[in-house]
């Protein structure tokens, strides 16, 4: 029974440690793809307007509601100690630094990262990835490329409407619902909040976009050719990408902050 449970552990150690060589492999053709012509920019608007623009909607009662929450909480934890003046600094370096890159790379994961997987799923099912290597196509130039280099451009744009919407939600409960001075709510924002707060953030958005843009490309590419491959693989996407951005803005915080 242990030797059973040791080979169990051991395979799947082994198949793990395989899966990140290969999806190593697979990002690093990815993003040297991006750089090497042809350039196919039409595909990458187009990629760029399905995983950001069509993100907006969401993004932007997502982080309205998460700046009210903070505004409110922060309100009622400043006033026992008399410091409701420094309500917009606690909301805006809340946002700029932790809540905006991570709630918003979960938002688009969740999205459009799983939307990328079934998509690729698909063609893999469809025989669209044979016949574009077949007439000398690489699928990873043509399919993969544009979808990682979307991700990158869309979350720091993304990540930055956040935090304004953010901060804009916080305004609304702090200054117009509770009575916070706006003078200094945007004061105290100001003087709190320096450049290096900023290029966190940014920092965070590029990594969490190559995250999901890594995650959702490879598992789709690799999924198995049936439907129940794709719908596990569409499943996988979302949990692995949401433990993997926590994790990195673990790390990514320790280093930055």
């Amino acid at each position: 029974m242990i030797s059973q449970s040791l080979v169990f552990v051991g395979h799947n150690f082994l198949s793990g440690i395989q899966s990140l060589g290969s999806g190593t492999l697979f990002i690093l053709c990815a993003l040297y793809n991006i750089v090497k012509p042809p350039f196919r920019f039409a595909r990458i608007i187009k990629e760029v307007e399905f995983i950001g623009v069509k993100s907006f909607t969401i993004i932007f009662v997502t982080s309205l509601f998460t700046g009210m929450v903070l505004a409110l909480q922060g309100y009622h934890t400043l006033s026992k100690f008399g410091s409701e003046s420094l309500l917009g600094s606690a909301v805006a370096l809340s946002i700029i630094r932790e809540l905006g890159p991570v709630l918003c790379a979960l938002m688009v994961s969740g999205r459009a990262g799983s939307a990328v997987t079934a998509e690729i799923g698909i063609m893999k099912i469809t025989d669209q990835i044979p016949a574009l290597e077949m007439m000398a196509v690489d699928p990873i130039e043509y399919i993969v490329s544009p979808k990682v280099l979307a991700f990158l451009i869309s979350l720091p744009l993304l990540t930055a409407f956040f935090d304004l919407i953010g901060i804009f939600g916080g305004y609304l409960v702090g200054v117009k619902l509770l009575g916070v001075n706006e003078g200094a709510y945007f004061g105290e924002m100001l003087s709190a909040t320096t450049f290096d707060d900023v290029f966190g953030g940014v920092v965070k958005s590029l990594a969490f976009g190559l995250i999901i843009g890594w995650i959702s490309t490879f598992i789709g590419y690799t999924a198995k050719s049936t439907t129940e491959g794709v719908s596990s693989a569409t499943t996988n996407t979302v949990v692995l990408a949401s433990v993997a951005i926590l994790i990195t803005d673990y790390i990514l915080t320790s280093i930055l902050f």
